[in-house]
């Protein structure tokens, strides 16, 4: 599946192709703290399926608790997380799939770092709904 990404302000874009089956959502607590939210969701794209159509992010390079580093990438104007690729070995990206103009379409079909998820997460359905605020 071919997508379009793009940060808020339009300052950066990309393209890429995707399987919608490698939609993920991570509960990790760096991506809570890096999101500042909850946890991230994100779908894979092979380094020669993926396209800087034009700007220039930012990178920030990230360290886990494994020891690999991974680059996190955003725009420098109006701060958008875009996505993240490998810095050591070949390169593979995670989109975050907020910025996608397909994101409707890319519904994840499996949740990771689970034992970091906060329990409140797991069953939204009960909380009052406003369709527009």
């Amino acid at each position: 599946m071919k997508v379009e990404g793009s940060c808020f302000c339009g300052a950066v874009r990309f393209e890429a192709e995707v399987d919608p089956e490698r939609v993920s959502i991570c509960h990790c607590t760096d991506c809570q703290e890096l999101t500042g939210t909850a946890y991230r969701v994100s779908v894979r794209a092979q380094g020669d399926q993926f396209k800087l159509v034009s700007g220039t992010p930012k990178t920030y390079v990230k360290t886990a608790e494994s020891g690999s580093k991974r680059a996190q990438v955003f725009c420098p104007e109006c701060g958008s997380q875009l996505y993240a690729h490998s810095v050591d070995g070949p390169r593979n990206y995670s989109l975050r799939v907020g910025v996608l103009r397909q994101r409707r379409e890319l519904a994840p079909r499996r949740q990771i770092w689970c034992q970091s998820a906060f329990g409140w997460t797991q069953d939204l359905s009960g909380l009052p709904r406003t369709e527009r605020q």
